[in-house]
């Protein structure tokens, strides 16, 4: 019986693995179906938001600085689904892109969403590389394009509405607001005060939005008084690494996001954060 058993155990072993496969997919995955679900991914000093919309499609806006994202990613996707259907670069420092030549070269990637604003680094000059290699579209983002993520549910770009190919990396960053039915979060990457106050005299009102990625991870120079003003937002995600050493999220930009009795969370603090949405508000998921 005992011989019996341990013939049997390699069988069982891998019944229980494809069972819990199958567990986690009804109760993690096929729930989620429906819903918008964001994750602010903890990788340390950087951006990496992931998207999945109310028909599964898949975005990944920004890639933090490196191989990291690789580990973050199978936490908040299945981890036999290598396939991404947008990159967006909100803009091509290190901290934002670093990861995506890994992803690149792991993933699947339908299309990359990017400002059009230049970094001559190493880095940056090898993701194009890789994005040429792939054979991946190139969309240069613009003011009043709306990306389709199916269900309902769209990314609506709100800066550049130029060419920034001349623009300080931070200036040009891609600005855009994720939209599914009522609810709405704001992407900002690492967008300054001055272009803060540019939107605003655009169309302050259509800044409006429930969650805020805050700008440049909680420095100084973004998130200013009028800027979250507009905005109103009930929750903040600050995407920051530990003890950096550029003293992100700045004491400043925390009291402004207190003053407007913001709910405000850290990946320094909570790892990664994850909002959900079905149509009529975001909601914080434990």
């Amino acid at each position: 019986m005992n011989k019996t058993v341990r013939n049997l155990r390699p069988y069982i072993l891998l019944i229980l693995f494809f069972a819990s496969i199958f567990i986690w997919y009804v109760v993690v995955v096929k729930s989620e179906k429906g819903n918008l679900t964001v994750s602010v991914l903890d990788i340390g000093q950087g951006d990496a938001i992931f998207i999945e919309s109310p028909t599964g499609s898949q975005i990944l806006v920004d890639g933090g600085p490196g191989r990291i994202v690789l580990s973050a990613l199978p936490r908040v996707m299945p981890f036999f689904d290598h396939s991404i259907d947008l990159l967006v670069i909100s803009n091509p420092d290190k901290d934002h892109i670093g990861g995506f030549i890994d992803i690149l070269r792991s993933y699947e990637v339908g299309a990359v969403l990017l400002p059009g604003t230049i970094n001559e680094s190493e880095v940056y000059e090898t993701l194009l590389s890789v994005i040429e290699e792939n054979g991946v579209l190139i969309i240069k983002g613009r003011r009043g394009e709306k990306i389709n993520l199916g269900g309902g549910a769209y990314i609506d770009v709100l800066f550049p509405d130029r060419d920034v190919s001349g623009l300080d990396t931070n200036t040009g960053s891609l600005v855009a607001k994720l939209i599914y039915g009522e609810s709405s979060m704001l992407l900002t990457g690492d967008s300054p005060e001055n272009i803060e106050q540019y939107l605003i005299r655009l169309d302050g009102q259509r800044l409006k939005s429930d969650v805020l990625k805050v700008g440049h991870h909680g420095s100084k120079t973004s998130t200013s008084i009028p800027f979250l003003g507009y905005v109103s937002p009930q929750y903040a995600a600050i995407s920051v690494g530990a003890d950096n050493s550029y003293g992100h999220p700045n004491k400043e930009t925390i009291d402004a996001l207190n003053q407007f009795e913001v709910e405000t969370y850290r990946t320094d603090k909570e790892g990664t954060i994850r909002f959900v949405s079905d149509g009529s508000r975001f909601r914080l998921k434990n």
